[in-house]
């Protein structure tokens, strides 16, 4: 641990702090040509209302269909971020808490955002055998249930969701 200051409310205090790891996997679902400002402000909303810390993430996760987005591929460039996809066959196999039937009937699974971030931050790969019964099971901590954000005059929307890694390897057989 080190003592830092760190700004609460306009104030600078002095804090323990442990030395942070990157151990937050953000899922996005995102309508095609949302910009990677929208994106940013949206995580940046999540994180503040929910005393995230942004430097805490580890990835950016998603739909394989939105590999290619320009607003992810930047937002992930800017923030240096690898963006890890996963297909709907996958994504549709996790439950989550907020599935969506027009999401399902747009891009074949009823969660992206929510989805992906679990799945990204369990750290398997998509060989391991799905489906899992529960978030538990996975040894996830899902922290953030899906927002949506949509700015007034501003082409795009995304849905935010974060889930954290545990610090518990996983072994499937």
């Amino acid at each position: 641990m080190r003592n830092h200051p760190q700004a609460l409310n306009g104030r600078h205090e002095l804090s323990q702090e442990i030395d942070l790891q990157q151990v937050l996997w953000v899922g996005i679902g995102c309508k095609r040509g949302t910009s990677w400002e929208l994106i940013d402000w949206a995580i940046e909303q999540v994180f503040r209302e929910n005393q995230l810390v942004q430097s805490a993430i580890a990835g950016i996760a998603t739909i394989d269909t939105k590999a290619s987005e320009v607003g992810l591929v930047e937002l992930c460039n800017l923030r240096n971020l690898p963006l890890k996809t996963f297909s709907a066959q996958i994504l549709r196999s996790v439950c989550v808490p907020n599935p969506a039937t027009i999401t399902d009937q747009k891009v074949g699974t009823p969660s992206v955002a929510e989805a992906a971030a679990i799945l990204a931050a369990t750290q398997l790969t998509p060989l391991t055998v799905f489906p899992f019964t529960s978030i538990e099971e996975l040894r996830v901590m899902f922290l953030v249930p899906k927002r949506i954000f949509q700015v007034k005059g501003q082409a795009g929307a995304v849905t935010l969701a974060v889930a954290q890694t545990s610090n518990n390897s996983i072994t499937i057989y």
